[in-house]
């Protein structure tokens, strides 16, 4: 479901590096290098990703589906989440930092699971590590920012109780099962 133009693009922009002009010579080029069409296939996947990145969707989520999900699980239940296409991470920590707010606002202390998953390594990597350049976290208020990062000189890291609700893996949700018994 890419649009025609973005992948003529990314085709043309990895042409240009070998100064391939024609598609069949590329084409001949892919089949001969493995590691050219691991390249291409990076190239494709798009990691556009930021912290609380729709807003009034993660407000909408925390009035109407987290304050109820809370009010109906036991304490000593476990919060299912799941996370697919997750890229960097940015989106898991922005649900599990609407969780702990909200958990705290009701008092209502839970175990939470968010799974993240993606078909990218590096960027399940990235997620998993937690620490962001400062100019991503342009958009966070100053008390998220203080409630749920640590600076590490240029750069800030996700603190470890949040990071601690998020479990990263690699996954193609083409081919791979989804996650099951999810809130």
């Amino acid at each position: 479901s890419y649009k025609r133009n973005t992948i003529s693009r990314r085709i043309e922009r990895r042409m240009n590096i070998h100064q391939i002009r024609e598609i069949a010579q590329y084409t001949r080029y892919l089949r001969q290098n493995p590691q050219e069409v691991e390249m291409l296939f990076k190239e494709l996947l798009i990691g556009v990703t930021s912290f609380f990145r729709d807003p009034e969707a993660f407000e909408l989520l925390r009035s109407r589906f987290v304050t109820e999900i809370l009010s109906n699980k036991s304490t000593d239940s476990v919060l299912r989440f799941w996370v697919p296409g997750c890229s960097t991470g940015e989106e898991v920590y922005s649900l599990a930092m609407t969780l702990r707010e909200a958990m705290d606002e009701a008092q209502a202390n839970r175990r939470v699971q968010i799974f993240g998953t993606d078909i990218d390594t590096e960027a399940i990597d990235a997620a998993r590590n937690g620490r962001y350049p400062v100019n991503l976290t342009v958009g966070l208020s100053p008390e998220r920012l203080k409630r749920f990062f640590v600076r590490e000189g240029n750069t800030v890291r996700v603190k470890k109780e949040i990071r601690e609700m998020a479990l990263f893996a690699i996954q193609n949700v083409i081919k791979d099962p989804p996650f099951t018994r999810l809130d």
